[in-house]
């Protein structure tokens, strides 16, 4: 038993609350359940109720046992001098606020059915044998109940993904296309070199990148000069030429390239080689130097396929690092590619924008996102082998939330998922 099943059936009503009775046998009717408490202090504040003939307002503290009050010592912490109802699953000592006014006690284990508990036990029953607590029964939860949830866990999501525009924005003086700038690097980067081509956005002034975006073979030069993959020692004509454009730029522009994480090649698909990705991003703000702007006020996921339908330079039709010619393949975004920098930059980024602006673009975002595929990784794959298979991107993003947010760490009872489940045989 967990005290958090406690607040899940004081917060959603799961107990006979019209039977309930203090340990004194008065008589508890809920006017309202106060407000749940995540925090330090009590666990549900401004509640109201009537106790007997009379009507109380204050806060609720939960506890397994009453006794429990004095092993975090509530007695001597002003916090709790509220407290007008201790909540708690065994009564084994009376409890007193500091004044020594005994505190009516609810004991809840007295009116929870015995279907709910059950429900319960089974559901956090042998978890190192399960993927999730929910594996088996999943399946049972009604459609509507899991579509709902998935679309707040989606919002759920957008809103963690934003976590980091904030400090970005900061770090710019609030300019949005830098800040979009940088995001955008990160996306290109991948995984595996996400950290140091979003180091090259936080050093280069966005202004540059301004100044060079009508020339694609400056902003390559730039790009590639600030990653450290120019090689010095070549007889190959086109890195030479960057080579110097990159050396007068830097002069320029009196920029610092140290402190640039280095990018790496090992394990990666060529086609994301950095030279590649960095070549593809220099094309794409000479042919969009505004891009934030466009991005912001695009209606469809159709037009914001048009506006990244790029690719890299000539140089890279029959190259994938310096020096090394290949047979000839033009190197442009794939569609599922943009969609990666679509759900991880451009969606986040504008949820955050719409905020930011006070517009309400649930609606817009949620049908985009429902627009591009879903994605397939293996946890996508597990979920797919104990419930229905994902129509979109919005069900992958909210299922990848809910593994990370909610099952990982056993948040079951916060869950719509586990709540029907403990609520439904």
């Amino acid at each position: 038993m967990q005290e958090d099943f406690l607040h899940y059936l004081w917060k959603f009503k799961k107990y006979a609350f019209a039977k309930a009775k203090t340990t004194t046998g008065l008589p508890i009717t809920l006017v309202a359940r106060g407000q749940h408490n995540e925090l330090s202090g009590p666990d549900f504040f401004n509640a109201s109720l009537h106790i007997g003939d009379q009507l109380w307002a204050g806060n609720v503290e939960i506890h397994l046992k009453s006794s429990d009050w004095y092993a975090h010592h509530h007695e001597s912490d002003p916090a709790y001098d509220n407290v007008i109802l201790h909540v708690v699953w065994e009564h084994d000592v009376e409890i007193y606020r500091a004044n020594n006014d005994a505190i009516p006690t609810l004991v809840l284990k007295d009116y929870v059915s015995p279907q709910a508990l059950n429900n319960y036990k089974k559901l956090f029953a042998n978890q190192s044998q399960k993927w999730i607590n929910c594996d088996v029964d999943i399946k049972r939860v009604p459609a509507m109940i899991e579509e709902n949830w998935l679309e707040r866990l989606y919002f759920e999501r957008l809103a963690r993904k934003t976590d980091l525009i904030k400090p970005l924005l900061e770090m710019v003086n609030n300019d949005w296309e830098a800040t979009f700038f940088i995001l955008l690097l990160k996306g290109f980067g991948t995984k595996i070199n996400a950290s140091s081509f979003q180091s090259i956005g936080e050093k280069l002034p966005f202004s540059v990148i301004r100044k060079c975006a009508p020339e694609p073979f400056k902003l390559e030069a730039l790009l590639l000069g600030m990653a450290n993959l120019l090689p010095e020692d070549t007889i190959d004509s086109y890195p030479m030429q960057l080579q110097g454009e990159f050396e007068f730029i830097l002069h320029k522009f009196a920029l610092d390239s140290s402190g640039i994480l280095p990018v790496q090649f090992f394990k990666l698909r060529p086609d994301n080689f950095p030279t590649i990705r960095l070549s593809q991003i220099a094309q794409l703000y000479h042919k969009h130097p505004n891009l934030f702007s466009k991005v912001m006020t695009v209606k469809s996921v159709e037009e914001l396929y048009l506006l990244f339908d790029i690719k890299a330079s000539l140089y890279w039709d029959t190259h994938y690092s310096f020096g090394k010619e290949q047979k000839k393949r033009v190197k442009k975004l794939t569609k599922s590619f943009v969609d990666i920098l679509l759900i991880n930059a451009v969606l986040p980024l504008r949820f955050y924008y719409s905020q930011y602006l006070g517009k309400d673009e649930g609606e817009l975002l949620l049908k985009m996102i429902q627009t591009i595929k879903p994605e397939k990784n293996s946890v996508i794959k597990k979920f797919e082998q104990i419930r229905a298979k994902t129509k979109n991107a919005q069900e992958t993003q909210a299922l990848l939330e809910l593994k990370s947010q909610y099952c990982d760490v056993n948040k079951c009872l916060s869950c719509a998922i586990g709540n029907f489940l403990i609520a439904n045989n």
